[in-house]
């Protein structure tokens, strides 16, 4: 099957500070010779996975905390404590390859499967005696702690890694530095969010004064300043839903329940930064969902020439206007005649004969797990 399901969105988002560089700022990029707002993939990426409404036995965890998790695993499920727990949970880690360090967290983020923590519980459990830690209570190097695992158990510990059918590890994809045999190549490419128009940011120069300051207290309590901008975002990204069933091991069933939980999600991902000083929850005006044949189409050269503020027309529509007639370009030497879109539009800029109008996330969502489905019945 050769199928891409791409996400193509405008958003405008009041003024806000979404995503910050090392400086407090909001980041930015040059684009087209022009200064552009920008949100980055991996900023997205985190909203788009709080947001999924992703089963829990099919959700990932991004921590340092693996032995926290498995040592409350294994006291509420299997009523296991003591002195002896943390080194028996050590043991089964080095045995699939990973080390903890002196304060007990992993040496980088994991990003695993519940299924696979889980599985780790599960492997102590019933290995407890194999997995006893030395008796002199000496630390050990990860290479050492594992030579005293027996080579079965050693199989199984490594047997447990495989993504656990997580959707978003499986859409996201992964990579553990110590098991690249573990890794995982990401379903879904996301693109850096870029504003489709110039934009120059703002200064917010604020003052708080103290409710409990005496008469002779004139000045303010504290002074200070913030960066924003408001900005009119494209956002792209692209999956392969082939690609999808097959990091989750086959399962085309939960493949298009992932398919349709990420458009839900895609749709209502707002990144967190700053949120509490500017509130900026302004849902997308544009969700068009393209399906490719051939290749995927990042239509964000349609801004290279950015787009201006006109007297009464809207920056989104005039966005939503410029998608389509760049997309349109490209469909002669570039598209499929299997090519098909389907969309949510509240500027009505998009040409109602481009595609299939929908009135809900949740038909959009259906449409686009229909298309992946219709795909693998071929």
């Amino acid at each position: 099957m050769s199928l891409f399901i791409e996400f193509h969105l405008i958003q405008n988002f009041a003024p806000s500070n979404l995503n910050r560089d090392d400086t407090g700022a909001p980041k930015d990029a040059v684009f087209g010779g022009y200064r552009r707002a920008r949100v980055s993939s991996q900023c997205f990426k985190r909203a788009v996975r709080r947001q999924a409404d992703f089963p829990a036995a099919n959700q990932g965890v991004r921590t340092k905390k693996l032995l926290e998790l498995l040592r409350e695993q294994l006291q509420q499920r299997f009523g296991l404590a003591g002195e002896e727990l943390d080194g028996r949970i050590e043991s089964a880690l080095a045995a699939a390859g990973l080390k903890l360090k002196e304060d007990g967290k992993t040496e980088y983020l994991l990003f695993l499967g519940q299924q696979e923590i889980d599985g780790f519980a599960n492997l102590i459990h019933a290995h407890w005696d194999e997995l006893a830690p030395s008796a002199n209570g000496e630390k050990k190097s990860k290479k050492d702690v594992k030579a005293n695992v027996p080579p079965e158990l050693a199989k199984q510990a490594k047997a447990i890694m495989n993504g656990g059918k997580a959707l978003d590890v499986a859409l996201f994809g992964r990579m553990l530095a110590d098991l690249p045999e573990v890794n995982q190549d990401a379903a879904c490419q996301v693109a850096h969010a870029i504003s489709t128009h110039q934009v120059v940011r703002d200064f917010d120069y604020f003052t708080a004064v103290d409710d409990k300051g005496s008469a002779d207290e004139t000045g303010a309590g504290m002074i200070g300043q913030v960066e924003f901008n408001s900005a009119t975002f494209y956002r792209y990204a692209a999956l392969d839903p082939a690609k999808l069933a097959g990091n989750l091991q086959g399962d085309r069933e939960l493949a298009l329940a992932g398919v349709r939980a990420l458009v839900q999600a895609m749709a209502r991902a707002i990144p967190s930064g700053k949120q509490n000083t500017f509130a900026a929850h302004n849902p997308p005006s544009f969700i068009g969902i393209a399906v490719r044949h051939a290749s995927p189409l990042n239509l964000a050269n349609a801004f290279e020439k950015p787009v201006y503020a006109r007297n009464g027309e809207a920056l989104t529509g005039q966005s939503v206007a410029a998608l389509a007639g760049y997309d349109d370009k490209l469909a002669g030497p570039y598209g499929d005649a299997r090519d098909a879109w389907a969309y949510i539009d509240l500027t009505d800029a998009w040409p109602q004969a481009k595609g299939e109008r929908q009135t809900s996330l949740a038909a959009l969502a259906d449409w686009a797990a229909q298309q992946a489905g219709a795909a693998w019945e071929r």
